[in-house]
Formats: C-alpha cells, sequence, structure tokens
C-alpha cells in the first residue's frame, strides 16, 4: 500500500457512463466493465464512494427550461440517480464487491438512508458506499453532491471519470485544435477562469475542504487505477 496515492476517494461518474455507445439509457455490459474495473482498485485496498449522475434517465435543467417546474423536475432527476446507483451496485455484487446504496431521500425498500457515520463504517468494512438521490434537495448538482460526501467521509480526492475527456482545456479541444490541457491547476484557478469541472459550488466546497480533484478519461481501462496509484494522467486540481 505504500505506492498509492489516494487511500479513500469518492469516484464520480457521470449517468451517460452507464449508457454505453448508446449515450441514453442503461447497458448493462457497460456497466459490468465500470465495476470490473471498480473491482481492480478496490482489491487494491482503496476505500470507494461513488456518486453517479442521472443524465442518461433525465436532466432537470433541460426538463425546466421546457416549462417543467424546477422542483419537481429535481426531484426526478434524483429518483434516476437511485436507478443508476441500484444497477451499479448490482453489478459489483455480481463481481464479488460487497456494495450499500445510501440516498438522501427515505426509500427503505430500496436502500438505506444516508447516514455518514453508517457509511464510515461501511468504508471500514472495505464495502463500496454509493450514494444516491443528490443532497435531497432541489437546485444541487451531482457535483455538488459529490463535494459535499467527499468532505463528509474525509476522502482524500473525488475521481472525475469523464466520457472521452482526458482532463481540463482552456477551451474545448473538440472545436479548437490549438486547445491547451492543463496537467495541473488550483482550485481558485479554477474559479477565476470560470473552467467547467464542476459547478462553482462544488469546487468551493473542495477548495474549502482541502480535497484534489482528478479529471481523467473513463473510456481509458485501468485509468482509475493509474489515478490511485499515483501517475500523472489527466488533470489534478488541487490548493
Amino acid at each position: 500500500m505504500s505506492q498509492v496515492k489516494y487511500k479513500r476517494v469518492l469516484i464520480k461518474l457521470s449517468g451517460e457512463a452507464l449508457a454505453g455507445e448508446r449515450g441514453v439509457g442503461i447497458d448493462i455490459a457497460t456497466v459490468e466493465e465500470i465495476a470490473s474495473e471498480l473491482k481492480e482498485v478496490h482489491d487494491l485496498g482503496i476505500e470507494i464512494a461513488l456518486v453517479i449522475g442521472g443524465g442518461n434517465l433525465w436532466r432537470g435543467e433541460a426538463a425546466a427550461a421546457a416549462g417543467m417546474e424546477r422542483v419537481p423536475a429535481d426531484y426526478t432527476g434524483m429518483l434516476g440517480t437511485v436507478m443508476n446507483a441500484l444497477v451499479m451496485a448490482d453489478a459489483l455484487e455480481r463481481a464479488g464487491v460487497t456494495t450499500r446504496v445510501q440516498t438522501a431521500i427515505n426509500m427503505q425498500q430500496l436502500a438505506e438512508p444516508y447516514v455518514r457515520g453508517r457509511a464510515l463504517r461501511h468504508l471500514e468494512k472495505e464495502r463500496i458506499v454509493i450514494f444516491a438521490a443528490g443532497t435531497g434537495s432541489p437546485y444541487f448538482s451531482t457535483d455538488t453532491t459529490a463535494a459535499l460526501r467527499a468532505a463528509e467521509i474525509g476522502a482524500d480526492a473525488i475521481l472525475m471519470a469523464k466520457n472521452g475527456v482526458d482532463g481540463v482545456y482552456n477551451d474545448d479541444p473538440r472545436t479548437n485544435a490549438a486547445a491547451i490541457k492543463f496537467d495541473e491547476l488550483t482550485h481558485i484557478e479554477v474559479l477565476k477562469q470560470g473552467l467547467k469541472i464542476m459547478d462553482s459550488t462544488a469546487s468551493s466546497l473542495s477548495m474549502d475542504n482541502n480535497i484534489d480533484l482528478v479529471v481523467f478519461n473513463l473510456n481509458e481501462t485501468g485509468n482509475i487505477k493509474r489515478v490511485v496509484l499515483g501517475e500523472q494522467i489527466g488533470t489534478t486540481v488541487s490548493n
């Protein structure tokens, strides 16, 4: 374990990561591939928590823009994150990793309610914990959920596993071939430059709690393991 850089991590996955090439819905084969990679990292002795977005199933902001009230639109999105969490938990269990889902909205027939002490105990017992249903309140993104839960459980880092994005750039590399990739940034630089890694609330929480943020490409097999072992890939944001 001396070679491990991060002992306890919170991994933030987009909902689209579970959709595979389709981009929407849930592709079980893709979920199983992610679960297999998470198991490999877990077997190193790394304590893992997950937050998974719901954009593959529902986007509250888009629904609100189309005329739906923002509060019920956001709650609907929270339910989408629970669906993703249950599917991922099932894949992890079948891969041989004991997993618990905790939700910020009580759903006793489906998962445990979020209790910080219980989450810490699960991590200490080498269980993966998936935090679902966001913060339990509308207007807060799953990025903010990731930063909040990471602070609450004392995570060493937030690993933002992106679909096809290998780090943070000063412009969109898909439309600007001259876009420059950053290897390292500070949280304050991210906020000052308005870099869209995560929303400003999440960035401020990470900065205030001195939590590293690593942005890297999920689609390259083995990248999660490389990050926790300290290999320089993607972009690292710290204080």
